[in-house]
């Protein structure tokens, strides 16, 4: 006689199966599908044994991941709160997986991206506007970066647009 699979693993396994989660979205997930709190603990446990089941590891890919797409530090660790990542857990990933020089340079990049966009929407002039500026800050700052390193980005990009042609 074989053994009856135990449902609520096998449902945690399918919703793995597509991407991995934080231990809280899987909890989330499987009380959604209304399984009992003791049923999800027990699952949650055996996936921690197997391996499956790992907020550092998540965390760590989830950073270098978003970083690799220039989003900024700050950011980063509000999705992985969101995430139901631990504080400790997405700070030391941040930590460990973030090269704050690729992140300068990621910032830079988006900054000058952005400000063709707003020029060619707003004239030439548009970035010399504290509207402009502002706008472009705003902009930033959402993307999840710190604002000392928006503030010098700002500065590089001004420079660089009012350099004299060698």
């Amino acid at each position: 006689m074989s053994e009856e699979p135990d449902p609520c693993y096998v449902a945690a396994m399918r919703i793995l199966k597509y991407r991995f989660n934080s231990e809280a979205e899987l909890r989330r997930k499987l009380r959604g599908k209304r399984f009992e709190k003791d049923d999800i603990d027990t699952t949650i446990e055996r996936l921690r044994k197997e391996k499956w089941l790992d907020d550092d590891r998540i965390a760590a890919a989830f950073v270098r991941s978003r970083a690799n797409k220039k989003v900024g530090q700050l950011r980063i660790r509000r999705e992985l709160h969101a995430a139901g990542v631990s504080e400790d857990s997405a700070k030391q990933a941040v930590t460990q997986n973030v090269d704050p020089e690729r992140e300068q340079g990621a910032l830079l990049e988006l900054c000058r991206k952005r400000a063709r966009i707003l020029v060619r929407r707003h004239g030439e002039e548009y970035l010399t506007t504290n509207e402009g500026r502002n706008k472009l800050a705003g902009y930033l700052l959402k993307q999840g970066y710190d604002a000392a390193l928006v503030r010098e980005a700002l500065k590089e990009i001004q420079v660089v647009d009012h350099e004299p042609d060698s």
